[in-house]
């Protein structure tokens, strides 16, 4: 039986803490004994753990400025201070601290693997967690393996830290049969109306997430006459400037913050519409878990968008990424019921590929090497 470390920050609402969950409650235990550590013991996630999933952190909780703490340490003294045992693979699961903590392993008979969840769009992003890029590049090539969630988040990666080594493509895992059972259920929320096409959104309320242009967007088409209500489900650092532009144009009725739902699929399962605004993601979890329920989908041009729904629209629609993309691709789809129809079917059909179980085999096979 062959013992995983997997390294990640926190375990926080995140789409990465998210399917890492998912990932290790579905690796075979009869192969693998699976410890998660986490450097700050906080989030949501954590309770989703199987109990055979050995569970560690090294902070009881976040604090300002940890990441320049931790950089001022060699990394070789942060893997001996927060790695205790010796283990046959480990992994860091996201991009920052915890791949430079790793690189600090010098154990020849344990098999590093670093983790590529987004876009790193400069040298300075490339090389976040680290000292400097030279840091960052000589740790990245020194790793047994680097995987990412994408083909545009490998490239992206690969050209901004300068550096040319394999990277392998590994999507992620979505608890498939989970996500429909919990769709299922009912749900009593007197603030999700259907009374018109609801369009929906989860994700962090972020600036990279782009709510700001999908707000603008939908007041743009209230006054062209296409009635919507949009649903964000999610909290975030955005959330005051959201409810100040929805207060100044006065959309309280219509683009309505529902926070955080620890089930979310009753809400896009019960939309028209599903439509990912983001100016920068790495491989969507959630356009991926509306493409399992049956959602239509419209997203923005970014990482990931066109391995999930095709070079040519096959099963949704990839729009500029811009607002007046957003629009245009918002327009096409409430301006034609049809086109809504045709979509819900392609979806369905879509999410079939990213089953639990495929990607599960995937990351088995890669970790049998």
């Amino acid at each position: 039986m062959k013992k995983i470390l997997f390294l990640i920050p926190n375990l926080k609402h995140g789409g990465a803490e998210k399917v890492l969950v998912n990932l290790v409650n579905n690796l075979d235990p009869t192969k693998y004994d699976i410890t998660l550590q986490t450097l700050f013991d906080v989030g949501v996630n954590k309770e989703d753990l199987k109990p055979h999933i050995h569970y560690r952190s090294f902070f009881k909780r976040e604090f300002r400025g940890n990441n320049r703490l931790l950089q001022l340490f060699p990394a070789k003294y942060l893997w001996k201070r927060l790695v205790k045992e010796h283990y046959d693979i480990a992994i860091s699961y996201l991009e920052g601290p915890t791949s430079r903590i790793l690189s600090g392993c010098d154990d020849p008979d344990t098999k590093r693997i670093a983790w590529l969840h987004i876009e790193l769009g400069s040298p300075r992003l490339a090389a976040v967690g680290f000292r400097n890029v030279k840091e960052a590049q000589k740790a990245y090539l020194s790793f047994d393996e680097v995987v990412a969630v994408s083909k545009n988040v490998r490239s992206c990666f690969l050209e901004n830290l300068g550096i040319q080594r394999p990277i392998q493509i590994l999507y992620n895992t979505n608890e498939t049969e989970q996500i429909q059972n919990l769709a299922q259920l009912p749900m009593h929320d007197p603030r999700f109306k259907k009374d018109q096409l609801c369009i929906c959104s989860v994700a962090k309320l972020m600036k990279t997430k782009g709510f700001d242009r999908l707000l603008s967007v939908h007041k743009r088409l209230l006054e062209e006459g296409y009635p919507h209500r949009v649903y964000i489900l999610g909290i975030g650092e955005e959330q005051k400037e959201l409810e100040r532009l929805i207060e100044k144009h006065g959309l309280q009725d219509s683009f309505i913050l529902l926070g955080f739902k620890k089930n979310p699929y009753r809400y896009v399962a019960s939309s028209d519409l599903y439509v990912c605004s983001s100016r920068r993601e790495g491989f969507s979890t959630a356009v991926t878990e509306a493409l399992i329920l049956g959602t239509p989908v419209v997203s923005t041009d970014c990482s990931g968008a066109k391995e999930l729904l095709g070079e040519h629209d096959e099963y949704g629609i990839v729009v500029d990424n811009s607002e007046d993309g957003i629009y245009e691709g918002m327009k096409r789809m409430l301006s034609d019921h049809r086109l809504l129809l045709h979509y819900k079917e392609k979806a369905r059909e879509r999410g079939s590929f990213f089953s639990r179980d495929q990607t599960v085999k995937s990351v088995e096979a890669m970790l049998g090497k």
